[in-house]
């Protein structure tokens, strides 16, 4: 009978273990699938910025709450228990046991509760912006990042394309010096600028790997996560005018709505102070019982008032937070135009921005055409001892940056355009 040695087994086991887990792991690396909305979709989702926002709108909403609470009756109820001497130490102590329960409704107030409420109710809807404002940013970062992604990968392309086509002379060109019509300088030349462009290629899947790992970052998966990306960079006109676009940012961005908004929260304030120079109103019922034996039962008492105040002197006090909220209004009023001013030229830059990398496009894409025919030409020239090795390196050269340029064209005419779209204030749906 044969016999497995206790180790043998162990180390038979954690094997089979690390292949199932090697396994495991294979399967939950799968590249993932994405499309530019879905990528979108899935940043909103998931980008801790959606969630504190929608936490600060929760907090304001509560706020509201709060507020109206002070126009509301409070209940209270107190209970005190007591031991005194009514004379002399040595005489022995009373106890004495009292229960009161008391109502109170404020009946007015000089406008301060409901200058608060109003207050609360603004913070409200500032926060509701507030989620529309970082919806548009995540979305601008997802579109920014899924952008960033296709730029890299096809300059990648351009990359290894250019180390094929270097690869592909350097064979032609030792062939060709090995039969003695070219020189070793050719070869060399060949060779350093090979060893170039494959430099340019690790560089640039370096780029691509970042970026991926941003983008990753942004949309909430893990960093490592391989992508296959659906799209690819493309131009598509954009029709509207700089003068519409504007006008669009002026009724649609949420900071400009948030800026107005701080200026009516502002004036809320002005009224809360005034409150202070008005009498305030209020009711009281209350009950209440007291006895010498817990808990206190007997003697019952009630009574029924309404309070009325009236600050007739502060020595300033209320007059200086008038004048302080008076600032502060004058303060949100040249925000709101700062604000405002700020939105047009966030507009008009990515506008201008947008229609550069329009014209771009247009002359890059004629010139990549033109770059390729002359690299065709330079190979040829050069196979048929007509054409120098110098010819062939910078129709190459040419080449490469010819289609560079026109990547950089597309990736920044789309991401000029997600800018637009974000400083317009376009819903995010």
């Amino acid at each position: 009978m044969v016999t497995t040695k206790p180790w043998k087994k162990c180390l038979s086991v954690l094997l089979i273990g690390g292949f199932l887990v090697l396994n495991t792991t294979v399967v939950f690396a799968a590249p993932v699938e994405l499309t530019l909305d879905e990528s979108i979709a899935l940043a909103l989702k998931n980008n801790p910025a959606i969630k504190m926002a929608d936490a600060d709108r929760e907090q304001a909403d509560w706020a509201v709450s709060a507020a109206k609470a002070g126009k509301l009756p409070q209940l209270s109820y107190d209970f005190t228990a007591s031991r005194f001497d009514p004379t002399n130490p040595l005489t022995g102590a009373d106890e004495k046991y009292s229960n009161s329960l008391s109502l109170n409704l404020p009946l007015y107030t000089g406008g301060k509760v409901t200058g608060g409420i109003d207050k609360a109710r603004i913070g409200l809807k500032s926060a509701d912006l507030n989620v529309d404002k970082t919806k548009q940013q995540i979305k601008l970062d997802a579109t920014s990042g899924y952008y960033n992604i296709l730029q890299t990968k096809n300059l990648v392309k351009v990359a290894q394309e250019s180390v094929d086509s270097l690869t592909e002379h350097l064979k032609n060109v030792q062939a060709q010096f090995s039969v003695g019509t070219v020189a070793k300088s050719d070869v060399l030349r060949s060779e350093v600028e090979l060893a170039n462009a494959q430099q340019n290629l690790i560089k640039a899947q370096n780029a691509y790997d970042l970026a991926v790992s941003s983008f990753n970052n942004v949309v909430g998966l893990p960093l490592d996560t391989e992508l296959t990306i659906k799209e690819e960079l493309k131009y598509e006109k954009y029709n509207m005018s700089l003068e519409d676009s504007i006008k669009y940012s002026m009724d649609n961005r949420p900071e400009v709505a948030i800026a107005n908004y701080a200026v009516e929260a502002a004036k809320k304030d002005v009224k809360i102070a005034k409150g202070d120079r008005l009498p305030s109103i209020g009711a009281n019922a209350s009950t209440g019982w007291s006895d010498t034996e817990f808990p206190g039962t007997e003697n019952e008492e009630w009574a029924v008032s309404v309070k009325a105040s009236w600050n007739i002197f502060d020595s300033g006090l209320t007059r200086s937070k008038i004048k302080q909220a008076d600032a502060s209004v004058e303060r949100a009023i040249h925000q709101a135009k700062q604000t405002s001013d700020a939105v047009q030229l966030d507009v008009r830059n990515a506008y201008l921005s947008m229609k550069e990398a329009e014209k771009r496009i247009e002359t890059t894409d004629v010139a990549v055409e033109k770059a390729e025919e002359d690299f065709k030409i330079a190979q040829v020239r050069y196979s048929a001892g007509v054409g120098t090795n110098l010819d062939v390196m910078d129709a190459q050269v040419a080449l490469t940056q010819a289609k560079t340029n026109y990547i950089q064209a597309l990736y920044d005419y789309n991401t000029s355009k997600a800018n637009l779209e974000k400083a317009m204030g376009v819903p995010v749906q």
